[in-house]
């Protein structure tokens, strides 16, 4: 089975990106046919510094490979490097109601937090569709915030598909209905556009900064405390075991437990965890052309599937003259 998710490069990858998707994806490569990319056209719609795109983008390269992300096993590629979808992009935008895209949640919520209304946030779905049907992808995870833009690419396949006969895998959404928000440090959903994340391969001393800064209430280290309500402690679960999970919990019932020690066992843990893969970070970054090659061969795969599809899709709307 096809497996397909990408990643905006749109900022510092943190760990909420890590256990939400990164650490999933890389879990599907075992077993699946994984499809993995870096969305650096979709940052385009609100990162406008030019520099900034680029190191992001390599960045987040360089994250998901340190991480364990295998391209001799899956397919991975920046999408930038393949124009192809752009092209789909334009075939697919003839075929999209107006009316489908002016019910997409996404939108409407970001211009209510204040993005600038242009056409590639109103047609972000579209591309993301291209994304999915140009790999022929069996099979797309999106958190439950994207599953409206999945419904979005499949409307899409099936109207081409009834229009020029089978054309496109109408792809299923896996959606994980375990996976629990994580918070940030100020207790909202951890995101790159509230400031408040933890970064995955921050330096030392910046981790631990961050860590010791999360929100927690005025509760007394004596007194009961309720693990449910705590940002800490929520965090700190990422990295234990369900004993260890209910171990803590007890303790922070008991009373006699301060935030500022759990705060600095997750910071020990988070070090910890990271460590093997902040060396390999560390070796990949000094090796740039390994790691462009290993690009130029996931832009091979990836256009070897993408080439077919867009030369059959030419065809059946024909422009192949």
């Amino acid at each position: 089975m096809r497996v397909l998710s990408g990643i905006q490069p749109s900022g510092t990858l943190h760990i909420a990106n890590y256990f939400a998707m990164m650490k999933r994806m890389i879990e599907f490569q075992r077993d699946h046919d994984l499809f993995c990319f870096i969305v650096n056209y979709h940052a385009l719609t609100t990162v406008y510094d030019a520099q900034a795109l680029r190191e992001g983008t390599l960045n987040a390269v360089l994250d998901f490979l340190a991480l364990g992300l295998d391209p001799q096993k899956a397919t991975f590629y920046v999408q930038g490097d393949l124009p192809e979808v752009c092209e789909l992009t334009w075939i697919l935008n003839n075929h999209t109601p107006v009316g489908l895209l002016e019910r997409a949640h996404s939108y409407k919520d970001k211009i209510a937090k204040g993005f600038s209304p242009h056409n590639g946030l109103f047609s972000y779905p579209v591309l993301m569709a291209a994304d999915i049907l140009l790999y022929q992808a069996d099979a797309v995870p999106v958190g439950k915030d994207q599953k409206q833009h999945l419904e979005i690419t499949r409307d899409i396949a099936i109207k081409f598909n009834n229009a020029y006969g089978e054309t496109f895998v109408v792809p299923e959404a896996w959606i994980d209905e375990d996976t629990a928000v994580i918070p940030g440090l100020d207790g909202q959903k951890m995101s790159k556009s509230y400031g408040n994340t933890i970064e995955i391969f921050a330096p030392e001393k910046a981790l631990k900064k961050k860590v010791m800064s999360i929100v927690t209430d005025s509760t007394p280290v004596e007194a009961p405390k309720d693990p449910d309500k705590c940002n800490v402690f929520a965090l700190i679960s990422l990295f234990m075991d369900q004993s260890e999970r209910e171990a803590l919990a007890e303790r922070y019932r008991a009373g006699g437990l301060g935030y500022g020690e759990v705060k600095k066992d997750l910071f020990a843990r988070l070090w910890e965890y990271f460590r093997p893969y902040r060396e390999k970070r560390a070796r990949l970054a000094a090796d740039p052309a390994e790691v462009a090659r290993i690009m130029k061969m996931g832009q091979e795969k990836a256009r070897n599937v993408a080439a077919p599809t867009l030369k059959n899709v030419r065809e059946k709307v024909g422009l192949n003259y």
